[in-house]
């Protein structure tokens, strides 16, 4: 088994280098060839592997690959642990990917015309673009199958560096540059936090063995830190870790960078929210389990983080006109109640929750990619309309993918959605009627801001230029191909999978149990012990506030953008207008990045420009350097007159002294 988890980690790796360092010579057939390939390897082993867990008898497993070094007694490791909780991520992750990568063929088909006349930087993008994106499929793997909280580390910087020269792939635009840089920074100050919960580790457990930290963990619980006044060790290490979730996973205040990601090219903006960087925070703190259990205080911490990201970060996509922010403000969401559903301890339902979002959101933002295509890239919903009639695969797989998003009933996103909510429902933790209320009213804006993307970009009346409509037609085989494949788990894949991952406790593995909730806080429980199949779930959401939310959010969009946007195109702004003063703080994200452009860049420049004016011209340079070298010049200014050149001076001189040393050598 050992060489079939290599194979699925390094099949990606191998077509990353040979598309990067020889896609000049293998051109862009050798370098999508080769990439797909090692792809769609991965996908179908990761499959199987899956299978195998669901239908055979595959037994856990948990072994070091390669032993790098021993420090103080400390092992740093490569190892793979794979259990059914892996397997659903590595075949997630793999397959999601495997689609963006088949429909980079036809989205960067035309690149060349994205880089100014002369760019060196535009030669071999495209095999560039596919080195990147296999090597981010890597990274993540890495990630998900690591046994230890050094590898850990490793693919979590790993994802981090690629979505950066992704982000900024375009690197003649200042809006690709800034973005990424932005991501990369607030990144920094997420894993900051990451890295200290790993050196907290590290001091108290003296392992980086994610089975051996475990094991101590319940030894460990009632350690107090010096800190703030005396803090729980358990409470300090998953805080620290969860910051880094926060950066990664885009949860209020650090998910400022997820929608400027959007300045990379589409396929990248899928592969980032769907499967892999930002679903990173969520399977680690699922992954942390045990540790998380130990505090309750910590728990309620990502509890309300969580719902915050959840409600807010949704009404903003109410206001955004560019099809791609307003699915990134539908991703920060959605990330929102897989992180809420970790807070309540109910760590499966936000892995069936990421599962299921991963192949409805990669379907959003493909379908929005196609859209982008046949407007000749064009991204602002304002100016499209109507391209139902001209783009029918793409239209009704954008329907699916977004009746799934809302938690339509019996579509996959409905069974994830409302057992989170269902969950955290019956939590008792601090925070959790706050929670409940955000998620609820959340239902009600996802449908709202879905359906009101929908209807202005699929119905209506064309509102794009002659030239533009003129040519408007279906994408390519290879664009509209991924968006089938990944509707059909949209709509299916929950009604299979909430069986086996949220009642009957499928994850565990004999004596291996990747997700361990206390007693106290199994909030699924209620939702096993009153299952009566995936109908009866059906009938039982359909009588809840989330369900006539939903419904409501879908017919109110339905009226306002398709019924009365018909007689009054100016519905819109009209409406936006009326919002005032609410209108224009959805407009600024709250505020959170003109403050942190004031604030932490600005604040940052003014410090730095503070030091460099009175620490390094003043202190430095005219202190130390130039005021010494003024002093030996003064020094020598008044020294040099006791040279006069007249011997008789000399003379006079060294008598003088004599007759001191004499006096000097009597007296003592």
């Amino acid at each position: 088994m050992e060489n079939l988890y290599l194979t699925i980690v390094l099949a990606p790796l191998i077509g990353a280098i040979v598309a990067g360092f020889l896609g000049g010579r293998i051109g862009r057939r050798g370098a999508h060839s080769v990439t797909i390939a090692g792809v769609g390897l991965s996908a179908l082993l990761s499959l199987w592997v899956l299978t195998a867990f669901i239908w055979g008898d595959l037994p856990v497993f948990n072994e070091t690959i390669y032993n790098w070094m021993v420090s103080d007694g400390i092992s740093f490791e490569v190892g793979f642990l794979v259990d059914k909780l892996t397997a659903v991520m590595m075949a997630t992750v793999t397959f999601v990917s495997l689609m963006v990568h088949i429909y980079t063929i036809g989205y960067m088909a035309g690149d060349e015309h994205n880089w100014p006349h002369g760019a060196l930087s535009g030669k071999n993008s495209y095999q560039r673009f596919f080195s990147y994106i296999s090597l981010f499929t890597f990274s993540m793997l890495m990630l998900v199958m690591s046994n230890n909280f050094m590898q850990l580390f490793f693919g979590w910087e790993a994802v981090g560096l690629v979505s950066y020269l992704l982000i900024g792939f375009w690197s003649t635009r200042e809006s690709a540059i800034f973005a990424n840089l932005k991501a990369f920074l607030v990144n920094r100050v997420g894993d900051f936090g990451f890295i200290l919960g790993i050196a907290a580790i590290a001091m108290y457990f003296g392992s980086m063995d994610y089975a051996e930290v475990f094991a101590m963990a319940p030894e460990h619980a009632e350690i107090q830190v010096a800190l703030f006044g005396g803090v729980s060790l358990m409470t300090l290490i998953c805080v620290l870790l969860f910051i880094g979730a926060m950066g990664k996973s885009a949860q209020v205040p650090l998910h400022v960078w997820l929608p400027d990601s959007m300045e990379g090219p589409t396929p990248i903006s899928a592969l980032i929210h769907a499967a892999t960087m930002v679903t990173a925070g969520v399977f680690m703190v699922a992954r942390m389990s045990p540790l998380y259990e130990l505090s309750e205080a910590a728990l309620s911490f990502v509890l309300i983080i969580g719902a915050t990201t959840a409600f807010f970060m949704g009404l903003i996509g109410l206001v955004q006109n560019d099809i791609k922010r307003v699915v990134a403000y539908s991703t920060l969401s959605q990330l929102g109640y897989m992180v809420t559903a970790l807070g309540a301890s109910a760590y499966a339902a936000g892995i069936f929750h990421l599962m299921t979002h991963a192949f409805f959101k990669a379907l959003l933002f493909l379908a929005a990619g196609s859209v982008i295509i046949a407007m000749h890239h064009k991204q602002d919903i304002s100016h499209m309309g109507g391209l139902r009639k001209y783009m029918p695969i793409t239209w009704i797989t954008a329907l699916l993918g977004s009746l799934a998003l809302i938690g339509f009933p019996g579509f996959s996103g409905f069974f994830s959605k409302d057992a989170i909510i269902e969950a955290v429902g019956h939590s008792s933790l601090f925070g959790s009627g706050y929670a409940t209320v955000l998620l609820t009213i959340g239902v009600f804006v996802t449908a709202l801001y879905s359906f009101r993307m929908y209807f202005l970009v699929f119905h209506g009346k064309e509102r794009m230029d002659e030239h533009t409509k003129h040519h408007l037609h279906e994408t390519p085989w290879v664009v509209t191909v991924p968006l089938i494949l990944l509707a059909i788990p949209s709509v299916f894949i929950g009604w299979y999978a909430i069986e086996p991952m949220l009642i009957s406790d499928w994850f565990a593995s004999g004596d291996w149990n990747p997700i361990m909730v206390a007693p106290e806080h199994d909030t699924l429980l209620p939702l096993r012990e009153h299952w009566h199949g995936q109908v009866a779930f059906i009938q039982h959401g359909m009588t809840a506030w989330p369900f006539y939310l939903a419904m409501s959010g879908l017919g109110l969009a339905a009226f306002v953008w398709w019924l009365v946007f018909a007689r009054n195109p100016r519905i819109d702004e009209q409406l936006q207008a009326l919002g005032g003063p609410v209108t224009r703080l959805l407009q600024d994200k709250y505020g959170f990045d003109d403050f942190n452009q004031r604030v932490f860049a600005g604040g940052g420049r003014d410090l730095g420009r503070a030091l460099w004016m009175n620490g390094d011209r003043a202190l430095i340079d005219g202190a130390i350097v130039n005021g010494s070298a003024r002093t030996v010049a003064r020094m020598a200014q008044r020294v040099r007159h006791l040279q006069t050149g007249y011997l008789y001076h000399y003379a006079i001189a060294m008598i003088v002294g004599l007759v001191g040393l004499l006096t000097l050598f009597v007296t003592l």
